[in-house]
């Protein structure tokens, strides 16, 4: 019986084998990566209400311009590389929506969700165009449909969540929701504001984000996923709201320039005060 079972099993790792083999008939590298395709989320700890000894909400801003963050624009088109798809942080939400991984909401509430075809719409923006009528000669006004590209994208706004947890005696931030901003323009390309797209309930984007590299510089053996450069925090921003008595008013609604900056280190600055203070006996 036992003769009959190896056997059955090693006939089912040949056929295996050979239908890898059919699938990609050349390796593109010198290994099959496996790791972050199949990486698992390490889930967080649960939280209660009354070990939070503090709680701050803040809004970040993400400016993808800066070098430290161009991880999270580039590729503006997925490449193949190593043996490997690399997207940039756009292609990976857009590809998680049309698959069904990652739901779209309208506000940063999480309480309207888009359907596919309401996010789409909203992945592209309409171009006017002329065309040539051949009879007359008229050119007559056209409007169609451009895909928004990864190319377009200028920022991403982070909300997350500071806490002081007693019971672990830590102070730990978690992201809830990310909205990806685009640089908005008229019929003529010039440019009019940025524009929200949607919001992403981060904590579901995580199991996403797990299974995609980030590239590294250094070393490309090396590398991390999606969910390890936002849980790590390896990407440089800076605060432009925090919960208050106005409103939870923005800081540009008050600085600008500088002052906006200097406004924004305040409030981090206030953070990790706060974080020292409670470990003071």
């Amino acid at each position: 019986m036992r003769t009959i079972l190896k056997i059955s099993l090693i006939g089912l790792c040949l056929l295996f084998m050979d239908l890898s083999a059919q699938e990609n008939k050349v390796l593109d590298g010198a290994f099959i990566k496996e790791t972050a395709p199949t990486r698992r989320v390490v889930p967080y700890t649960h939280v209660r209400e009354a070990d939070v000894m503090y709680y701050k909400r803040v809004w970040r801003e993400i400016d993808i311009r800066e070098k430290m963050n161009h991880p999270l624009y580039y590729p503006t088109d997925p490449i193949n590389e190593i043996g490997y798809k690399r997207m940039s942080l756009y292609d990976i939400i857009k590809q998680a929506i049309d698959q069904g991984e990652l739901t779209p909401y309208e506000e940063e509430d999480f309480q309207v969700e888009l359907t596919k075809a309401d996010a789409f719409d909203k992945l592209s923006r309409e171009v006017i165009t002329f065309e040539e009528d051949l009879e007359t000669g008229a050119l007559n006004e056209v409007v169609i449909q451009e895909p928004i590209g990864g190319v377009d994208i200028a920022k991403y706004w982070l909300k997350e969540d500071w806490f002081f947890d007693r019971e672990r005696s830590v102070m730990e931030v978690r992201i809830i929701g990310l909205l990806p901003i685009i640089n908005e323009t008229d019929d003529e390309g010039n440019f009019k504001g940025l524009k929200g797209l949607f919001w992403i309930y981060f904590p579901e984007a995580r199991y996403v984000f797990a299974n995609h590299e980030v590239y590294n510089k250094n070393n490309d053996g090396a590398r991390i996923t999606f969910e390890d450069y936002f849980r790590k925090r390896i990407f440089t921003s800076y605060i432009r709201q925090e919960t208050n008595v106005y409103n939870n008013r923005h800081l540009e609604s008050y600085t600008q320039n500088v002052d906006r900056l200097l406004e924004a280190r305040r409030i981090e600055e206030e953070i990790i005060r706060t974080e020292h203070d409670l470990w003071q006996y």
